[in-house]
């Protein structure tokens, strides 16, 4: 209650008519959520917020995720610390929702996904998103993030939203930048260059974007009760991206060409559990904590050309994605092997591929108001491919930390897609706006998927307007989901375990109760309202209710004497629990969310402040039952957490900024509600915690500006697990989920030439 009476009483104080001053700030014109051109994000029927560059790179953050982790008011980013899969997909959710269930576009095409799956414990278990990560900020004008249902305008995924992604395009100028910051404790030291330029090209544009971002690890590990000192490790990966981005445009004649691309390339190094003294004594009479690299290429861009043919406008485009990842496994051993194993194995990698044709025609029409019609078909072609590791890898007891991949099955899968919608927006009269919408889709791995979605805006007065949205969706089972198949290691109750994941075809996961996957589908409902008292300030208010029947879930891992006797019968002898892909239940997401931005020129002086809060809940309406083994539950407690209570119920951003000439000074508070998890063995409610960024920049020069920053001025930490010393001596203090992550207070510097 407290909180909501905040965000009141700030919405209370910024119509006070003594701040009704004119504000200069020119309206948002949205790409995202409306296939009409003009649209302003406060006469969108669905909640869309946009950040253009100078709010992505005024906080000193340094990767993506985490900036919008503390600007948007229901993006979430589960600092995943020690899991190879978790720590390395970059995953990040909207409303609440699975990291796969929203769209991410580039230029307003679809962007591909990871290759990577995140079969471990923590928030996004199971489910292969987007890595923003792989996308340098620095290459960004501005991103949209659409709060609603969209699955009818863009298709598969677009479930709790959308993010669309615009990159720089200007035809000239640009600028070189460094940052550098380190965290209070001496580590995590960060080193951020980037170079950016625009050319002219004739009447068009050419720009490009390099940047590196090259972080140290962190470790917030505490002391190993068994022996007396620290053995583990708990913190950020160390990791070192190479980026590169462009965008072109060309008109000829009557049409435009355009193309834009990114390549990012990283090497990331996360930690496993740590390993007793009597696992290895030969090699590592002190224990050990096996360590695995990453290596990473990712790769995207779009070609195509739009114009005008008689009265309709057209965009013909095709987009290519792929993301290729490579396993190494080092500081280890396999057991099975004895003096003669190595200390370093290759594990094997994953790629991914994605191929979308698109074809979008439009027209305006004079008629009523306005009416606008828009129409388009899309080719997807998807494939998936998991390379095994060197024998030694997954021989026996396997490596240490990272058996390599070994699927029992080879695993190179592909599928097509082919979908068509149509979509239009009638104004009857001035202030009032209808929107329909309709999208079929076909795969040839699973069959057909039809989707609908209706909005109306009214806005009676211009201090007033009104917003509505009703629409079905889905989200296509993904290849990875489908086809991955690996042997890992975990922690299972404290105990260290070798888990087997098998493909939904695979006999051994059909003994044991998979069945083929199906589609998620959605129905999502949303409706609020706009405030405009007086130029400067904008208030938002949004609910929504979002239902999802057959949602699609990696099992609790089975174990016990009838699963012992199914992996022994098919020769699996390098894992004693198993666990598959499946559509395990429906559930139920609801919340509401409030923003408020205020601008006003004093003079000289401009002032910005805005808020926003978002409380978000979900339930399980339904838990299917293991038709093979029903005494095995498909989720149990722990997994089911990680999807309904394991991120912030609720969270709360305020930030006000004031430019003064040549200095500018920022605040950032963001407040994340409590969230509930099992670490160990038992469940515990984490309390909120609430962090506080300060940052000043100073124009030094007419081309020369220089920052300094404090990122968690508090040095605000999540609750230390209860129940942890019943695992690695109590060495691992915090939980893997939640949101402000486990570094502490950080500072940073950076310095900027303008050209």
């Amino acid at each position: 209650m407290r909180i909501k009476l905040a965000i009141i009483l700030f919405a209370v104080s910024a119509a006070s008519p003594a701040l009704a001053q004119k504000t200069e700030e020119p309206g948002d014109i949205l790409v995202v959520g409306s296939r009409a051109p003009g649209r302003l994000v406060e006469e969108s029927p669905s909640p869309v917020d946009v950040f253009d560059s100078d709010d992505l790179q005024a906080r000193g953050l340094t990767d993506l995720n985490r900036t919008l982790q503390y600007l948007a008011p229901s993006f979430n980013y589960p600092r995943t610390a020690t899991g190879p899969s978790g720590a390395n997909t970059r995953a990040a959710t909207l409303r609440g929702l699975a990291p796969d269930q929203v769209l991410v576009l580039v230029n307003g095409k679809r962007w591909h996904l990871s290759s990577v799956l995140n079969f471990n414990n923590v928030v996004g278990r199971g489910s292969v998103p987007v890595d923003l990560g792989t996308i340098p900020v620095s290459a960004i004008e501005r991103i949209e993030i659409l709060r609603d249902g969209a699955a009818a305008q863009y298709g598969s995924d677009a479930i709790a939203g959308v993010i669309n992604i615009t990159l720089r395009s200007s035809a000239k100028g640009g600028f070189a930048s460094v940052q550098s910051g380190i965290t209070e404790k001496g580590d995590g030291r960060t080193l951020v260059a980037a170079l950016n330029h625009g050319f002219a090209i004739g009447d068009g544009a050419l720009n490009l974007t390099a940047e590196l971002r090259d972080r140290g690890a962190t470790n917030r590990a505490g002391v190993d009760s068994r022996y007396g000192r620290i053995t583990s490790e708990q913190g950020d990966p160390k990791s070192l991206d190479l980026n590169l981005a462009g965008s072109f445009r060309l008109p000829v004649g009557g049409l435009e060409l355009y193309a834009q691309g990114i390549y990012d390339h990283r090497r990331s190094t996360s930690p496993a559990q740590y390993r007793a003294p009597t696992i290895a004594p030969t090699f590592y009479p002190q224990g050990f904590v096996p360590h695995i690299r990453v290596d990473l290429d990712d790769a995207g861009g779009s070609l195509g050309v739009s114009g005008d043919l008689g009265a309709w406008r057209f965009d013909l485009s095709d987009t290519v994605g792929l993301n290729d990842t490579t396993f190494n496994v080092f500081d280890t051993v396999n057991t099975s092997l004895g003096i003669a194993s190595p200390r370093a194995f290759a594990g094997g990698g994953a790629r991914y591929f994605q191929n979308v044709a698109n074809l979008d025609i439009s027209r305006k029409i004079d008629l009523a108001a306005g009416l606008n019609l828009a129409a388009g078909a899309e080719h997807r072609y998807e494939t998936f491919k998991l390379r095994r590791g060197e024998p030694g890898s997954y021989t026996g007891a396997s490596a240490q930390g990272f058996p390599g991949y070994n699927p029992p099955i080879p695993v190179d899968a592909s599928r097509h897609a082919w979908s068509f919608y149509a979509d239009a927006e009638l104004s009857p009269i001035r202030g009032l706006n209808l929107g329909a919408a309709v999208r079929h889709e076909r795969y040839s791995d699973f069959g057909n998927a039809t989707t609908g979605k209706l909005s109306v805006f009214y806005k009676p007065v211009e201090v007033i307007a009104f917003r509505a949205t009703a629409s079905t969706g889905f989200r296509a089972p993904s290849l990875q989901q489908q086809y991955f198949s690996t042997v890992t290691s975990q922690s299972s109750g404290g105990v260290l375990v070798n888990i087997g994941t098998f493909a939904v075809s695979d006999p051994v996961a059909i003994a044991l109760g998979a069945a083929p996957l199906r589609e998620e589908r959605s129905r999502n409902l949303s409706g609020g309202l706009v405030l405009k008292p007086f130029g400067g300030f904008v208030l938002s208010a949004d609910v929504f209710h979002i239902e999802i029947d057959d949602r699609i879930a990696l099992s609790e891992t089975l174990n016990g004497a009838a699963v012992t006797a199914i992996l022994k019968a098919v020769g699996i002898t390098n894992a004693s629990q198993a666990r598959f892909f499946t559509n395990a239940l429906d559930t139920t997401t609801r919340g509401y969310e409030i923003t408020a931005d205020w601008t006003q020129r004093f003079g000289a002086i401009r002032a910005n402040i805005t808020a926003s809060y978002a409380h978000i809940e979900t339930r399980v309406d339904r838990l299917a039952v293991n038709r093979v083994l029903p005494s095995l539950p498909l989720l149990g407690g722990p997994a089911l957490q990680l999807l309904t209570v394991a991120q912030p119920e609720e969270k709360l951003t305020l930030a006000a900024r004031i430019d003064a000439g040549d200095f500018s000074l920022g605040a950032d508070v963001v407040r994340f509600g409590a969230f509930t998890t099992t670490s160990v063995l038992t469940p515990q409610t984490y309390g909120a915690v609430t962090s506080i960024d300060l940052t000043a920049e100073l124009k030094v020069a007419e081309r020369f500006r220089f920052g300094i920053g404090i990122l968690n001025l508090t040095d605000a930490y999540p609750d230390k697990t209860v129940d942890r010393a019943l695992t690695q001596g109590g060495g691992l203090l915090y939980p893997e989920v939640g949101a402000i992550g486990t570094n502490g207070r950080e500072v940073f510097a950076h310095v900027t030439f303008s050209f």
